[in-house]
């Protein structure tokens, strides 16, 4: 009944879709200028038979795993040791508050000056989108675990890192999965744009392309690669967690 559920809606979004563009509707909205769903539904058979589709997809790919492969490690080593280390917290913690309400894209300009190619320049964007959500929340699971858990094992000898290995890692899993389900959305939303702005290959580069070139089915097949790109990597962090903290209780994981 779930997956009925969830096809259903789908197929009524799109069934209004056709609706209100091939009827050239006016209200509003101008439904009028979109392509209808037949429009957009050729333009994604005839791309996917390409295999420039294929190659923007294998760029868009590679750049935001590597750029959120290195966050999620930086991210959750320097989570837990902010959270552990109140020295280290006072140390980094405000440069870490300063620089991270700016906007990941806003960066693009400083990634232009500081790395010799276009490449580096958005996998580095796509590393800082990724890297203060998955700080932010590893901290947030550490600073929130309940002490007495560690004064238990240090009560039965237990050293520093058999509290870090047995305690608070495992602990924190719940949030830190959280932190990389959300570092994992922001991640595309920021490789996306840094292609539009100076990438050459990828998903975002030739959506960006099909605009200028007035390609209105073009641009939306490009919009909905990125939606189910970005809706797919997601589901796979959010398995992952599922699979690495079945042990916790089901309380915990909400």
């Amino acid at each position: 009944m779930r997956w009925a559920l969830r096809i259903g809606s789908l197929a009524a979004v799109l069934v209004l879709w056709q609706v209100l563009t091939a009827s050239d509707a006016r209200a509003w909205l101008r439904f009028d200028q979109l392509p209808t769903v037949v429009e957009v539904a050729e333009r994604f058979v005839t791309q996917i038979g390409g295999v420039e589709y294929y190659h923007d997809l294998g760029n868009s790919l590679a750049r935001i795993m590597t750029g959120f492969l290195l966050a999620a490690v930086l991210g959750i080593a320097l989570g837990v040791l902010i959270a552990r280390a109140t020295w280290l917290g006072d140390l980094l913690g405000p440069p870490l508050e300063v620089v991270r309400p700016i906007p990941a894209i806003a960066l693009v300009p400083i990634a232009i000056l500081l790395f010799p190619t276009d490449e580096q320049g958005i996998v580095f964007i796509t590393f800082i989108a990724a890297f203060f959500p998955i700080l932010v929340s590893t901290r947030h699971a550490v600073r929130a675990l309940p002490t007495i858990w560690e004064d238990a094992v240090r009560t039965m000898g237990g050293s520093r890192v058999q509290v870090l290995v047995r305690v608070v890692l495992p602990g924190t899993l719940p949030g830190v999965f959280g932190g990389l389900s959300v570092g994992m959305g922001v991640a595309w939303i920021c490789v996306i744009s840094a292609e539009m702005i100076s990438g050459q290959f990828g998903v975002g580069y030739r959506t960006w392309q099909a605009y200028t070139v007035v390609d209105y089915p073009g641009v939306i097949v490009g919009m909905i690669t990125i939606g189910l790109l970005g809706y797919l990597t997601s589901a796979a962090v959010e398995l992952l967690g599922r699979r690495v903290t079945r042990w916790l209780p089901r309380e915990a994981l909400r």
